[in-house]
C-alpha cells in the first residue's frame, strides 16, 4: 500500500486504541450517551455498507472467473441482458454483502449506489435469479463446479511449496430439511426429516468445498461418494500434491474400493463399524498391545492456566438424577484385517473407551465402546491416527457454516437439479472468502505476521470475515476515470485488505 494510504491507517488505530484505552476514561454516567439524534438525507455524500465487495469482485475478475463461466456454461443464445457470469456473482455477491436468501436481492438491485460500486446498471431480481437456476441440468452443474475448481487451481499455483505437501480430502453428507410439499425430489428419511441430503467433498487444508452433490432425502451419505472422491483426487494431483489422504466417517468405509485407492497410491483413514468380528479380534489382543491414549491440548495456554469453571450441565444432571456416562480413560491398539471385498490387508486402529453410567451421584455399572478405524497408513503411529481421524470434525463445522453462516445449503427452489445448481454458486461465497485468504502475499520482512494474518482470515467464520472484510462502509465517488471506494470507518483487518489489493495489482503466476 502507499504511504498516504499507512499513514491513514496508523492515525486511525492512534484514535482508535486512545478512545479504548481505560485509563484514560473514569465516568459514573453511561457511556452511550447520545441525545438530541435527527436523520437526514445525504444529497451528494453516497456511501454502501459492504465497501469491501470491490475487492471480491477484482478477486474474482482478477481470476478470470467471470471470464471462463460465459466461454464455458452456455445458458442462454443471447443476453438480455445479463450474462451468466452476471448471474452466479450476483447470487454469491449478495450472501458477501449480507444477504441471506434469494429474496434479500431485491435490496441489491434497490441499492443505486451498490450498482454504481459494481458499474452495473441493473441486477437480476429474485424471479429472474430463481429461472436462471432452473435452465441448469446436470450437465451445466457438473460444468459449472469444474469452471470454479479451474479457478481454484489458479488459486493453488500462487502458494509456496510446503502448501502441497499434502492434500487432505473429507467427505460427509448432510440434510437440508424443507417444510416445503411441492419440491420435486424431496423425500423423508428415517428420523422422519423431509428434505435433501447432500454430499459435500472439500479440501480440509483450506476448507473449501470441492463437489457438491445434491440428492433425494432417504438416500444413504456414501451414495456416489466414491465418484467425486475420485474427481477430489484428479484436482488435487493437477494442482500438484505430493501426497493424498481421503477421510470419512464410517458410512464413507466403502470397502470394495479400498484397494483400488491403495493401488493408485491414495491413503486414507475411515471410520468402519463396530462389527462382532472386529470387537472380538481387539479382545483377543494381549494386554501388552493397549496403550493409553493422550488427547493432546485443544488449544496452547499462552499467559497462565485460568480456574476450571463449574460444569452447571454436570451438576443439573446429578441433581434431576438423570443417567450420566462419563469417560474415565481410553486406550489405543492395532491389528491387521482384510475386509470381506478387499484382497490385501490394512491397518485397523482401535479405540477402547472405559465408561462409568451413573445416576444422580450413583454409579450404576461400567461400561466399554470401542471405535474403530481402517487405513493404509503404516508410518503414522496408532495415536496420530486417531487424531488425524477425529480432526475430521472441522469437516463437520464447514457444513455448518455452508447451512447457517452462508446458507448455502438450502432448498429455495421447486426441483432438485434447481436447489442443487443454487447450492453450488451459493457456495461460492465461501470460495471466494478463502481465496481472498489464500491470494495474500507472506513475503518480507513481516513474513511470520502475514502468515499468521494469512491463516487467521482463512479460517475465519464467514459472519465475521463478512464484517471484518465486506461490512465496511465506504463512499463511492467517480474521478479521473476511477471508480473509487472510499472507507469511512477504520477496523483492524485494513493493512491486509489494502495489502491484498496491492497484491491483486500484480500478474498471477502460471
Amino acid at each position: 500500500m502507499n504511504d498516504r494510504i499507512r499513514r491513514q491507517l496508523a492515525a486511525r488505530k492512534r484514535r482508535i486504541e486512545k478512545r479504548l484505552d481505560k485509563t484514560r476514561h473514569i465516568r459514573e454516567c453511561p457511556v452511550l450517551s447520545a441525545t438530541n439524534i435527527h436523520y437526514e438525507i445525504a444529497d451528494r455524500t453516497r456511501a454502501i455498507s459492504a465497501g469491501g465487495i470491490g475487492m471480491i469482485h477484482q478477486v474474482a475478475c482478477q481470476l478470470g472467473l467471470d471470464q471462463a463461466i460465459n466461454r464455458q456454461l452456455n445458458l442462454f443464445k443471447i443476453y438480455l441482458p445479463y450474462s451468466e457470469s452476471d448471474h452466479v456473482l450476483n447470487m454469491a455477491y449478495n450472501l458477501l454483502a449480507g444477504g441471506t436468501c434469494l429474496e434479500h436481492l431485491e435490496l441489491r438491485r434497490n441499492d443505486e449506489v451498490y450498482l454504481d460500486a459494481l458499474g452495473a446498471e441493473r441486477i437480476p431480481d429474485p424471479t429472474t435469479a430463481g429461472d436462471f437456476c432452473r435452465r441448469f441440468h446436470k450437465l451445466h452443474i457438473f460444468t459449472l463446479m469444474e469452471i470454479i475448481n479451474e479457478t481454484r487451481l489458479t488459486v493453488w499455483r500462487q502458494q509456496t511449496d510446503s502448501f502441497f505437501d499434502e492434500a487432505i480430502i473429507d467427505a460427509d453428507g448432510t440434510m437440508v430439511e424443507t417444510t416445503g410439499q411441492c419440491k420435486q425430489g424431496i423425500d423423508i428419511n428415517h428420523k422422519g426429516q423431509w428434505g435433501y441430503h447432500p454430499l459435500l467433498v472439500s479440501l480440509a487444508n483450506t476448507a473449501e468445498p470441492l463437489y457438491i452433490l445434491n440428492r433425494s432425502g432417504n438416500r444413504p451419505s456414501h451414495e456416489k461418494a466414491d465418484v467425486y472422491l475420485d474427481r477430489a483426487v484428479e484436482l488435487c494431483r493437477r494442482a500438484g500434491f505430493r501426497k493424498i489422504t481421503l477421510r470419512g466417517d464410517t458410512d464413507f468405509t466403502q470397502t470394495q474400493y479400498l484397494d483400488g485407492w491403495d493401488r493408485d497410491g491414495v491413503q486414507f483413514v475411515f471410520g468402519i463399524d463396530a462389527m462382532p468380528n472386529l470387537y472380538e479380534l481387539a479382545e483377543n489382543l494381549p494386554l501388552n498391545a493397549w496403550r493409553r491414549l493422550h488427547r493432546p491440548p485443544r488449544y496452547e495456554v499462552k499467559t497462565t492456566p485460568r480456574k476450571r469453571p463449574e460444569n452447571v450441565k454436570e451438576q443439573i444432571v446429578e441433581r434431576r438424577e438423570y443417567e450420566n456416562i462419563r469417560l474415565q480413560q481410553e486406550y489405543v491398539a492395532e491389528f491387521t484385517y482384510r475386509p470381506t471385498k478387499c484382497k490385501q490387508d490394512y491397518r485397523v486402529i482401535v479405540v477402547w473407551k472405559d465408561l462409568e453410567v451413573s445416576q444422580g451421584q450413583q454409579k450404576l455399572f461400567d461400561w466399554t465402546r470401542c471405535f474403530f478405524y481402517i487405513t493404509n497408513d503404516r508410518k503414522r503411529s496408532a495415536e496420530q491416527i486417531v487424531h488425524r481421524a477425529n480432526d475430521r470434525c472441522d469437516q463437520e463445522n464447514l457444513i455448518q457454516q455452508q447451512k447457517s453462516d452462508v446458507r448455502a445449503l438450502t432448498a429455495p427452489l421447486d426441483t432438485l437439479e434447481s436447489n442443487w445448481a443454487y447450492m453450488v454458486i451459493a457456495s461460492l461465497a465461501w470460495s471466494l472468502k478463502a481465496w481472498a485468504a489464500l491470494l495474500l502475499p507472506e513475503q518480507g520482512r513481516w513474513k511470520e505476521k502475514h502468515r499468521a494474518e494469512k491463516r487467521k482470515l482463512l479460517r475465519m467464520d464467514f459472519t465475521t470475515f463478512r464484517n471484518a472484510m465486506i461490512n465496511v462502509p465506504a463512499q463511492i465517488t467517480r474521478t479521473g476515470g476511477k471508480l473509487v471506494y472510499r472507507f469511512l470507518s477504520w477496523n483492524p483487518w485494513q493493512p491486509v485488505f489494502f495489502r491484498l489489493l496491492d497484491q491483486l495489482t500484480l500478474p498471477l503466476r502460471c
